[in-house]
């Protein structure tokens, strides 16, 4: 059936669609369903003490979501938006599987205010890129030299085993991964700008879940950032 639109104007109405609100809304569902399974696994110590006894099956979880991602960034276009969702929904899962194990080294308390830390300072540098004139696409080649060297210093400090470097480690971490809500953000912007209302379904599903994977790694390694700073070890 024709909907008003057709009828009063005569031509074909475009679907009101938000890509933004969209990404924000995925990003949501994945963060939630994190905290769903790393608190289910955190309140079961058999499953637990699985994890800590087996370092390989931990490492290799973390292998597979450093595969998941890459292979979701590189070759989300071309897969199906079932594919894509299901993509995505695995990443959430296995995430919330390694994310458990902070509930052995942080009180819940301090994990809960840690989170909140997360969400005001990933909403206030989100706010910023959505509100500022200023072009933020200069700042991506130094974000990702900042990545790496984050990743250089973290592995260099796993056998140095140094606490000076580790507190750098931690305050360089959310500067880059604030800097990276801001980026992306703008970035997703962009894309909302550019195709919002005017994508087909299956396209406009596909960005926006690889869109919300990208606001999603910048929030889970913010919030893992500040926990290192503010969390209270058990």
């Amino acid at each position: 059936m024709s909907n008003w639109k057709e009828q009063v104007l005569g031509v074909p109405a475009v679907r009101e669609r938000s890509l933004l609100k969209n990404v924000y809304l995925w990003m949501t569902a994945g963060l939630v369903l994190t905290g769903i399974v790393a608190l289910f696994i955190a309140s079961r110590p058999s499953l637990v003490m699985t994890l800590v006894r087996n370092p390989a099956l931990f490492f290799g979880l973390i292998v597979a979501e450093f595969l998941l991602v890459f292979f979701l960034s590189s070759r989300i276009q071309s897969l199906s938006p079932g594919a894509a969702t299901l993509g995505f929904a695995v990443y959430a899962i296995l995430n919330g599987v390694t994310l458990s194990l902070i509930f052995l080294a942080y009180t819940g308390s301090s994990i809960a205010r840690v989170f909140f830390i997360t969400a005001g300072a990933f909403g206030g540098m989100s706010l910023y890129a959505l509100t500022t004139k200023r072009s933020l696409a200069g700042m991506g080649t130094y974000l990702m030299m900042g990545l790496w060297g984050i990743i250089l210093a973290t592995v260099v400090n796993l056998f140095v085993r140094s606490s000076g470097l580790d507190w750098i480690i931690s305050y360089a971490g959310v500067a880059l991964f604030l800097g990276l809500t801001a980026y992306d953000t703008q970035i997703i912007q962009s894309w909302n700008a550019r195709m919002g209302s005017q994508a087909e379904e299956s396209e406009f599903i596909r960005v926006s879940i690889l869109g919300a994977l990208k606001l999603y790694l910048d929030f889970i390694n913010l919030f893992l950032f500040f926990l290192r700073i503010f969390g209270r070890r058990n």
